[in-house]
């Protein structure tokens, strides 16, 4: 795979700029208000979250089927039922969720949240999965479908503003963390000690 920011450098010469650039580029940190409803919601949330990790993820894979492709234990399972009683799918939700909680604990220390994210997105980059926009995206969107019957009347389009802006906001530094790995991992390939010794054929 090639260097992601390399190539993302070359479009930048001639003025262009992809998807996802735009994206980021229009991804902001939450507003203080923002900030207190997702914490404010993250305490109703957090009781059932094992629930919305297995929720989300069935959401997402029976109406994005091709997201399987991207998780090798569930990649040939079609029956729905056999996934929400996984054991595994439910400790990978709750993995997300778990990033999530540590996401809005760090709301007010936005170097922290940085941090975590950018990290995550490295780690994407060891199992061969991209954080690209529209897989993210639809976590997201199928996080905020879970949720929703959870906070009741207590969810308006104001929160559902708040969530959106901070998956928007994570997913920009995940892809920024993925791509500074896969340029170290280039340069680490590309290192005169990594190459092969040439050998001395002459006779």
């Amino acid at each position: 795979m090639g260097c992601a920011i390399s190539s993302l450098g070359t479009k930048a010469e001639f003025g262009e700029r992809s998807a996802e650039e735009e994206e980021d580029a229009a991804a902001v940190y939450p507003r203080e208000d923002q900030i207190q409803m997702i914490k404010d919601s993250w305490k109703v949330i957090r009781d059932d979250i094992a629930k919305v990790g297995i929720i989300m993820f069935v959401r997402l894979f029976e109406t994005h089927p091709e997201c399987k492709d991207v998780f090798f234990l569930f990649r040939d399972v079609e029956d729905l039922e056999r996934l929400r009683s996984s054991r595994e799918l439910r400790a990978h939700g709750l993995r997300v969720m778990s990033f999530i909680e540590k996401s809005v604990a760090r709301l007010d220390q936005q170097d922290r949240l940085e941090a975590l994210a950018v990290e995550l997105g490295k780690g994407h980059y060891h199992y061969n999965a991209p954080p690209n926009t529209s897989e993210t995206t639809y976590v997201g969107a199928e996080f905020v479908c879970a949720v929703q019957p959870i906070l009741k009347e207590r969810w308006t389009s104001e929160l559902e503003e708040a969530w959106k802006t901070l998956f928007q906001y994570v997913t920009g530094l995940m892809r920024r963390g993925y791509q500074e790995e896969c340029c170290r991992q280039r340069h680490l390939a590309l290192s005169p000690k990594n190459r092969p010794e040439k050998r001395n054929t002459a006779l």
